[in-house]
């Protein structure tokens, strides 16, 4: 008895999967209708109109980059050491240790950019921003940011309080 109740669950298994494939068939079908569908569209044709001649004048403008999102923080820093500290800053480091802190800002000068040192204070601990350059507008400070960027990743505006 248990012997045909085991074949009997075995056929009707084999049954129930074989009847659940998809067919290549119904596959088949769904291609050529849309390859059909296809080349109607690409075969429709316009009329041809008659088009005239005139002469336009291009307009160039330079596009103008919108940095009003460009995210700054806004802090409290003391200047250290470096070139003085305008309103942006373009900060590419921030130490702990003021040597490590000098050392960038003197590498940076060697490069060109007018850096300096600003100490900050951040939940009692103290900072060093090491400041490549700094600006008195927000959109020069992010375009700068933008460049130096690709040289040391994570660099970010800093609003002087």
């Amino acid at each position: 008895m248990k012997k045909i109740l085991y074949v009997c669950a075995a056929v009707c298994a084999v049954f129930m999967m074989s009847s659940c494939k998809s067919k290549e068939s119904a596959y088949k079908k769904a291609y050529e209708k849309a390859k059909a569908q296809q080349t109607e569209q690409t075969v429709t044709t316009t009329p041809v109109q008659q088009v005239t001649t005139q002469t336009v004048t291009p307009v160039t403008t330079t596009p103008v980059a919108d940095y009003s999102n460009v995210a700054v923080r806004n802090e409290n820093v003391t200047f250290v050491e470096g070139s003085p500290l305008k309103q942006y800053g373009v900060v590419v480091a921030s130490v702990t240790i003021k040597s490590n802190g000098v050392a960038l800002m003197q590498k940076l000068a060697g490069q060109g950019y007018n850096s300096c040192v600003a100490q900050a204070q951040v939940n009692g601990q103290t900072f060093y921003r090491v400041v490549a350059c700094s600006y008195d507008t927000k959109p020069e400070a992010a375009q700068k940011r933008d460049q130096l960027e690709g040289q040391y990743p994570g660099a970010w505006l800093l609003y002087k309080k």
